[in-house]
């Protein structure tokens, strides 16, 4: 019988954590419209579902390393994010455009205009 008191230890405390994580994600509400991977800061990427403090932060310095996402499946080389959280994670996030270039002066077709000499 000893070796059962053990066990039922170890079942209460795993049981005890489980309801712990649960109700840790049940005050976590999915964001209402989809965040932006290429703008968000951690306080909004931590809004997404399978998402804490150090994998919004894993998203943000992979930003800052490798430049912008250009799609969402780019998430699949963040360590912890695997494609069963990818798609748990995809009707949350999108991935914007790159800014367009602001247009070039336009060029004169003239040649610029030499200084009088003196």
């Amino acid at each position: 019988m000893r070796t059962k008191r053990p066990m039922t230890g170890a079942l209460l405390f795993s049981l005890a954590l489980l309801v712990f994580g649960v109700a840790a994600q049940a005050g976590k509400h999915p964001p209402a419209k989809p965040v932006d991977l290429n703008v968000a800061n951690a306080k909004e990427l931590q809004e997404l579902p399978g998402v804490g403090r150090v994998t919004a932060q894993r998203i943000i310095e992979m930003r800052q390393k490798s430049g912008r996402f250009h799609r969402v499946e780019d998430l699949l080389v963040i360590r912890g994010i695997s494609q069963r959280r990818l798609d748990a994670l995809r009707p949350y996030v999108t991935v914007s455009a790159p800014p367009s270039p602001s247009p070039a002066a336009p060029k004169s077709s003239q040649p610029p205009k030499k200084a009088p000499a003196q």
